[in-house]
């Protein structure tokens, strides 16, 4: 059986390290704490877990701290989780699987990251990162901020999760970080346009983000999967402020990097149920339904490869006075989230019609 070194950069974490560490000491056999500058009871609470406790000065890069704390770590194989990450028991059964059976020739195994949820506790959002790496490889981070593992040798992608349960609001951390790097004159990659126009977006700083999303599309290099997302994100804005016609274009740019998204289907979906084009609709959502969702480390709106384009059917379709049809996919919704309160009042509504 592996051994394994549990590493983790924090920072005034003293909400949520505990409730981390708890979800996962048992399954490690070391656990390495780097306080980049905690002035609450962060460093308190890792003691309670670990005498290994490091200070490291915070140098306004995520790569360098994270390659810091891989350097203490001394067992067979090093796990990274952040302090607002949890492993549920379900996960935890597989993590304590993985490590009795894993094939010590594995270099690195891929682990879901679940970064978002409904009220029912259903995956909403989630992509895969690689989260355990043999130490003897010597794999490093790279990145100041949304920093990349650079991983090679033989890979393994698990079906084990780790919930990303934030409770602090969104810092503007990231944002400075890459505005502090511009006024340095760094040369942005792809990636790094991409996770800036990312931060500008979630800062609602919507023209310099569609700026940078453009950028990215514009570029030969750069992974598909973040110009996936960024053409549903440049979408979205224009769906907002109901230039339908630029969002479809965006939405339609998406399908000459991959065979067609669940995420996209639904956003053309909803294009054309807000114009009360609902045979236009059906078809999109439909298409939705019909969809494999890929083996890929891309970002994913898991709901919309289940119940989102079900729901909408039955809306659609109760628009068109086509009822029985409507029920059935307010049934097939129901299947993925029985307790889900659209899904509950349209059972009650069908119900009055006759529908059971």
């Amino acid at each position: 059986m592996i051994s394994i070194s549990l590493c983790m950069i924090v920072k005034d974490e003293d909400l949520v390290l505990e409730r981390c560490l708890k979800s996962i000491e048992d399954l490690v056999d070391e656990i390495v704490i780097v306080d980049t500058g905690s002035k609450d009871k962060t460093k308190e609470i890792a003691y309670k877990f670990t005498d290994k406790v490091y200070d490291f000065e915070w140098v306004d890069d995520f790569s360098v701290a994270r390659n810091y704390s891989y350097s203490k770590a001394t067992k067979d194989y090093i796990l990274w989780m952040d302090a607002d990450d949890v492993i549920f028991e379900e996960d935890r059964k597989k993590f304590k699987k993985l490590k009795e059976t894993l094939d010590k020739s594995v270099d690195s195994v891929t682990m879901k990251y679940n970064v978002s949820f409904d009220s029912d506790g259903n995956v909403t959002f989630s992509y895969r990162r690689h989260r355990l790496v043999k130490r003897s490889k010597n794999f490093k981070w790279e990145g100041a901020c949304h920093n990349l593992l650079v991983v090679s040798g033989k890979l393994l992608d698990s079906d084990i999760g780790i919930a990303h349960k934030k409770l602090k609001a969104r810092s503007d951390r990231n944002l400075k970080i890459y505005q502090n790097r511009i006024k340095k004159g760094d040369k942005f990659v792809a990636r790094d346009i991409f996770y800036y126009a990312n931060e500008l977006y979630d800062h609602k700083l919507y023209e310099e983000a569609l700026l940078y999303y453009d950028k990215l599309l514009n570029m030969n290099e750069g992974w598909f999967e973040n110009k996936i997302y960024a053409c549903g994100r440049v979408a979205d804005y224009y769906s907002s402020i109901d230039e339908i016609e630029k969002a479809m274009s965006y939405c339609f740019k998406s399908f000459q990097y991959t065979l067609p998204r669940a995420e996209i289907c639904c956003r053309l979906g909803n294009i054309f149920k807000s114009k009360k084009r609902y045979h236009e609709a059906i078809h999109w959502y439909h298409l939705a339904t019909t969809l494999k969702k890929p083996k890929s480390h891309g970002f994913f709106k898991d709901a919309c490869w289940n119940w989102v384009p079900y729901l909408q059917l039955c809306v659609c379709y109760d628009k068109l006075g086509q009822y029985e049809i409507a029920f059935k996919y307010n049934e097939l919704a129901r299947s993925y989230v029985p307790s889900n309160e659209a899904v509950l009042y349209n059972v009650k509504y069908y119900k009055k019609l006759g529908y059971k």
